[in-house]
């Protein structure tokens, strides 16, 4: 599988590496081995199902798990032997983990007092953190005065206040409601970018991870299945899995029939389609992978080279500005497609319609 290259195999050192890592629970309980870098200043996310490794990993960098094998290096240095208030590494909790008998300025200074900063450099680099995340005025306040947005960023500055050279992120956004989450994660990334903080996210949440990051690092069972930027990602998928973990697919069973100049020819639920790719061998079994949202209903604008399908709606899901589609091919084969417009809000169960995907929009994977 050609995985996207590390920063460093892209010529610029990694300020982060995880190199060659396996954490060994059990005999059927394994991560890794997981290889991967993060360049200072970059956002990277790791994103899975649960249970697939991205928490074990993020607390192996941060020092709460200690690897079977493998090394951890900041800045080409080793630190999987040391303690985690030796890596000058924050972590910020899904949990957000305040002390709730202390107030929020105290809460902030916990870590500095741990470490005998003295108070009037206390306070300053306190008021800072607090002034970062847009929260001076609640200084006085304990926890269980502040709503789920705010306790995540007292969580936050709680973490910065520290000055790390490596933010780590373990889904810190999952308790909030949706608008809120949606907010939050516009504000996390800001405050990343402005501090210049290398950072490490951890989610099963694949909009989050298209929206916050640089690179996402696709986990399954232990293993990497993909890294890429987020377009990358959602564009070309190395495989079923990202396919389909990644946003929504419809994919199809095929055989490669031939080429056609830069097209792959295909035989797809009974179909003879164009691939905007080349490059497979006839007789070849794949997928064929179209997002629903690069189909289009009713054909009227269909473009020279454009494959055409006839369909009946199955179901038909109204989402406000969007109209989710369930269609039965001729064939049997269903598809998924989303649209939008006026027109499309009429469309309803037991309509036939012509479908049109551009060759260029059919995707090919191994199968």
């Amino acid at each position: 599988m050609a995985l996207t290259p590390t920063v460093e195999e892209q010529g610029s050192a990694p300020e982060l590496e995880v190199r060659n890592l396996v954490k060994r629970f059990t005999a059927q309980s394994v991560v890794g081995p997981l290889s991967f870098g993060v360049a200072a200043g970059e956002f990277v996310s790791l994103l899975g199902p649960s249970g697939c490794g991205k928490t074990t990993t993020l607390r192996c960098i941060a020092g709460f798990e200690v690897p079977t094998e493998g090394s951890i290096l900041l800045n080409g240095l080793a630190i999987e032997g040391q303690p985690p208030n030796r890596r000058n590494i924050g972590l910020v909790f899904q949990n957000y983990a305040l002390f709730p008998h202390l107030t929020i300025f105290e809460n902030v200074a916990f870590g500095l007092r741990l470490r005998r900063v003295g108070d009037a450099q206390l306070r300053q680099r306190v008021g800072h953190a607090l002034e970062l995340v847009g929260l001076p005025h609640l200084a006085a306040r304990y926890p269980r005065q502040l709503s789920g947005g705010q306790q995540q960023r007292i969580a936050i500055a709680r973490c910065v206040v520290l000055e790390p050279r490596i933010l780590l992120f373990d889904e810190p956004l999952s308790n909030l409601d949706l608008k809120l989450r949606l907010a939050m994660r516009r504000e996390l990334r800001e405050l990343q970018r402005r501090l210049g903080k290398t950072a490490v996210y951890v989610t099963h949440d694949q909009g989050e991870a298209l929206a916050l990051s640089d690179r996402i690092v696709v986990m399954s069972n232990g293993r990497i299945e993909q890294i890429g930027s987020p377009q990358e990602i959602y564009e070309r998928p190395a495989n079923a899995f990202v396919a389909d973990f990644i946003g929504s697919s419809n994919l199809l069973d095929a055989t490669v029939v031939g080429t056609d100049g830069a097209a792959t020819i295909i035989n797809a639920a009974g179909l003879t389609l164009r691939a905007g790719v080349v490059g497979h061998t006839a007789g070849a079994r794949i997928l064929a992978m179209v997002r629903p949202e690069r189909i289009r209903v009713a054909g009227t604008d269909a473009a020279a080279g454009d494959n055409t399908l006839n369909a009946r709606i199955r179901e038909a899901t109204y989402l406000g500005q969007d109209l989710h589609l369930t269609l039965r091919l001729d064939g049997g084969q269903e598809l998924s497609v989303v649209t939008q417009g006026s027109a499309a809000r009429r469309l309803v169960p037991g309509e036939e319609v012509v479908l049109t995907v551009a060759a260029a929009d059919i995707f090919l994977l191994p199968k």
